[in-house]
């Protein structure tokens, strides 16, 4: 399982890159109109569309991106299928597709089928399309169907695939979405408490999308708190109205972005400009913006005791905040943008001791995550097990003038490995082939070695890695043709 889910995270990485410039684009669109939001200024309205084209549509960035990344070959049609299969569940449970399977009018359908369109989605169908392309890509159909056969069979067992989850999903969203709603409901009458609980019950579900389910209680006016409206309308109790989004500004404006510093502190030395861009820019976008998705799927799915860690200090947040009725609010998100406009606001209580407290968060968030980091060995962005390690020893393999010296070592490896019959899946990282076999006691590790690897590591009872260098790419091409044959 753990491996899976780092697996899950290295795919993420391809369409969370994106997601910072996207965030800063929304955040200066919003600064320069803070109230129309772009109906009153047309540079505000190019910035915040522009960026908004990207951050409103993740689900389907990580439907495809996870797609990608899990197929077994990296091929588009993978990614087309991850798309194809976002779409089959995204449009069965609409809320019009269920007003009609129902019979009732769209605003009599739970709310729950409001928010099907969401990042958890857009990774289950990439899963999905991922397991179906790497079942399904290399099958022969009958001469009759052989069109159909393939890759071009992919976005197909995906869509067939995506119908049976969706009829599972139309029974069990709409009763874990409204569980939650009721659950929020009676938290929000435990005071700081519940705005801690909520904090903390708001990020641990980010990863499902059914954090929707509780911010429709605290924020809006589904149980009559609309946290948000009342607190921008100047209509609430001072330091009491702005409990469930004051907490959350020292956490995205200071905690993850100690926690992304943490990171960059603890990746590998080869690495560290690589990993320094994506926190540079993920952390800025927290800050300035509020947008937490680039440094939250960067690890959630790498590192999860270190989301677990998270959804608890930004619980922990918003408890002492509401404790001593320190409020702010967020149009967009709890960002330096709203904290300035939303501190000058009459029901902004104390607001900028919520900038001390964030000083204290991010001490406590770097200090954890770092520890926490090097203590466990956590594979965060930078620190994927050891790939910064390079082999000059496979390009001294001797092989014939009229071999490629990739298609030999390949060929060797694949047969130490006990091929067809043993290996079940090949990947590679940067500098390492990742191999799953069914029993590794038919693995010559010597026959291996002889043709010029630096090493084999043994991390499971059927995971094998063989450390090939950073011409790993074209060795896994070519294991990649031998499979095929």
């Amino acid at each position: 399982m753990k491996s899976y889910l780092q697996k899950i995270g290295r795919a993420l990485m391809l369409p969370v890159a994106v997601l910072p410039a996207a965030a800063i684009l929304m955040g200066i669109g919003y600064w320069i109109d803070p109230a129309g939001w772009g109906a009153g200024s047309p540079a505000a309205a190019f910035l915040i569309k522009a960026g908004s084209s990207i951050i409103d549509n993740i689900p389907f960035l990580f439907a495809v991106g996870v797609a990608l990344g899990m197929s077994k070959d990296k091929d588009g049609s993978a990614a087309l299928s991850g798309l194809v299969a976002f779409l089959v569940v995204t449009t069965l449970l609409s809320t019009n597709t269920v007003a009609m399977l129902q019979g009732v009018d769209p605003e009599n359908v739970n709310m729950a089928f409001s928010k099907i369109n969401n990042a958890f989605i857009g990774m289950l169908s990439g899963i999905v399309a991922s397991v179906m392309y790497n079942r399904f890509s290399q099958v022969q159909l009958p001469q009759a169907l052989a069109f159909f056969s393939g890759k071009r069979l992919v976005p197909i067992m995906s869509a067939v695939s995506m119908l049976a989850i969706s009829a599972i999903l139309y029974f069990v969203w709409p009763l874990v979405f409204s569980g939650l709603v009721n659950f929020g409901e009676a938290i929000s009458k435990l005071g700081a408490i519940g705005a801690g609980l909520y904090g903390f019950f708001n990020r641990l579900l980010i990863p499902t999308g059914l954090h929707h389910a509780l911010n429709a209680v605290f924020w809006f006016d589904l149980a009559g708190i609309n946290d948000i409206g009342k607190f921008w309308a100047g209509e609430g109790t001072k330091g009491v109205t702005g409990m469930y989004q004051a907490g959350f500004f020292p956490v995205m404006m200071f905690g993850l972005p100690a926690a992304a510093l943490a990171m960059y502190h603890t990746a590998k030395t080869k690495r560290k400009k690589q990993v320094a861009s994506l926190m540079l820019a993920a952390g800025f976008a927290a800050f300035f913006t509020g947008v937490t998705e680039p440094l939250e799927f960067a690890f959630m799915f790498a590192a999860p005791m270190l989301y677990i860690v998270h959804a608890v200090l930004t619980g922990l947040s918003l408890a002492v905040a509401a404790a001593f009725h320190w409020t702010a609010g967020f149009g967009f998100s709890a960002g330096l943008v709203d904290f300035t406009l939303s501190s000058r606001l009459p029901l902004a209580n104390k607001p900028f001791m919520l900038i001390v407290q964030g000083l204290v968060f991010a001490v406590i968030y770097y200090s954890i995550f770092r520890f926490l980091i090097t203590k466990f060995q956590l594979n965060t962005p930078g620190r994927e097990e050891e790939i910064e390690e390079e082999n000059e020893a496979a390009e001294q393999v001797a092989v014939s003038s009229s071999e490629n010296k990739f298609a030999y070592m390949a060929s060797e490896i694949y047969a130490g490995l006990g091929g067809d019959s043993n290996v079940a899946s090949v990947d590679n990282c940067v500098t390492r082939l990742r191999i799953e076999v069914k029993e590794m006691e038919k693995v010559n590790q010597q026959k291996i070695k002889a043709t010029g690897v630096p090493g084999i590591n043994i991390i499971g009872p059927t995971s094998i890695q063989v450390i090939v260098g950073t011409q790993v790419q074209f060795v896994a091409d070519e294991i990649d043709k031998i499979r095929r044959q």
